[in-house]
């Protein structure tokens, strides 16, 4: 909830007006809003009166906001449109580094950035139209340089990405998606032409004719998705990767028709942590710092072996079951001895359908399995591959589609 802060009004403020340009601020933040909400929120400030600020706050809220993630978003946008200026210095400063004011040197909250990004674009003036000149113009527009900008940002390393490179990074993540192939069950369902002949089902329809048979039932296997499991390394060497790889993981969890049955998401560096039902909220902004508070081990030590080991006691069998893929994304830099965690390894490799080792170090060209935790954890993994860029999460599904490809393994493992 914002901080409340007195409004001086203009004589003539124009409420209903300035209702409606708030609105269009809220609808570029994300939130659906259309005219009859506009027309709901004029009638009923009118009703309730401007009088109080939280009176306002609230009504206006009543209208706008029907789902718990627009929460947040409502009130940045809130604070900034109506005029807490202190905070509107502050949004300023996050959408441009080189102001600075007397607001507080502090991370941006949840929804903040696009909050400011929504009223900004909202006070930018229209481009006046062209006149006509009775004759048409033509306009050509060169993509080359924009098509090879962004292939080149595709293949940048995070670490070494600006702020807006970053931020145009995750736009591309946001738009990823991560298709899995459905599994055959065991189990069987009716079917016009399916392989096999029903025998039972064939039998109880003859008895409705006396015991003739008029035609033969038959049956296939169902189709059934298996789940997605991700175990996340939040450690000091891994903070950049790990947040990326986060933004990744939210937008395959809020994929829909991807295919997953569920995805299961969690983070580890001195304890595992389980953010599933953070990376579920829609809004991710709110999805990553709700993670991100929850797991209070971020951008600390490294204990690989013992948290992979409370997973296998604690969550393999709950969310491995029925062939799930297994995403490991850590560099392979334990502390823990080397023993423990080839067991561990060991033991959610055969737990898994398929396991695919996520490590940023294969960016160098002379990478080699020279530390004792990745020489632990190499030969028990499916597929290994790197995830420093947008290009290497991109190609993820290729290892995921075909269970046949291992990425870097077969090579690094001849240099054990």
């Amino acid at each position: 909830m914002p901080e409340y802060v007195p409004i001086e009004l203009p004589e003539n403020p124009r409420l209903a007006q300035n209702i409606l340009h708030f609105a269009r601020a809220l609808r570029r933040a994300g939130l659906p809003i259309g005219p009859g909400r506009v027309m709901d929120a004029i009638r009923a400030v009118e009703a309730a009166g401007f009088t109080d600020k939280r009176d306002f706050y609230w009504t206006l809220h009543a209208c706008f906001v029907n789902r718990p993630e627009h929460r947040a978003t409502f009130g940045q946008v809130f604070r900034l449109y109506w005029r807490d200026p202190r905070f509107l210095e502050h949004m300023m400063s996050l959408m441009l580094p080189s102001i600075r004011g007397v607001q507080e040197d502090r991370t941006a909250q949840a929804a903040e950035k696009r909050a400011a990004e929504a009223l900004l674009d909202n006070n930018v003036p229209e481009a006046p139209q062209p006149q006509d000149r009775g004759e048409e113009t033509t306009i050509e527009i060169d993509a080359t340089l924009t098509m090879s900008r962004e292939e080149k940002l595709k293949t940048l390393d995070f670490e070494q990405m600006s702020t807006a490179e970053i931020t145009e990074a995750k736009r591309m993540i946001a738009r990823l998606s991560l298709p899995v192939k459905p599994l055959k069950s065991r189990r069987t369902q009716s079917a016009y032409r399916g392989r096999w002949i029903d025998g039972p089902r064939t039998m109880r329809q003859s008895m409705r004719y006396g015991g003739e048979f008029y035609d033969l039932s038959r049956q296939k296997h169902r189709i059934r998705w298996p789940n997605l499991v991700t175990l996340c390394d939040i450690s000091g060497s891994m903070s950049q990767y790990s947040r990326m790889v986060l933004h990744f993981l939210h937008a395959v969890a809020n994929e829909k028709g991807a295919g997953w049955a569920k995805v299961h998401s969690f983070t580890f560096g001195t304890r595992l942590t389980n953010i599933t039902r953070h990376l579920a909220t829609r809004d991710v902004d709110a999805a990553l710092q709700a993670a991100g508070a929850e797991a209070q081990d971020w951008e600390g030590g490294t204990r690989i072996g013992h948290c992979l080991a409370q997973f296998n006691k604690d969550w393999s069998r709950r969310v491995l079951g029925q062939g799930a893929v297994v995403l490991l994304i850590t560099d392979g830099l334990d502390r823990d001895d080397a023993g423990d965690l080839g067991r561990a390894m060991q033991r959610l490799h055969l737990s898994a359908r398929h396991l695919i080792w996520l490590n940023p170090l294969l960016r160098w060209d002379g990478f080699a399995p020279k530390a004792t935790g990745i020489r632990a954890m190499l030969p028990h993994v499916d597929s290994f591959r790197a995830s420093h860029s947008v290009r290497s999460l991109e190609t993820l599904a290729q290892a995921i589609s075909q269970q046949t490809d291992s990425g870097e393994k077969a090579r690094l493992m001849a240099l054990l």
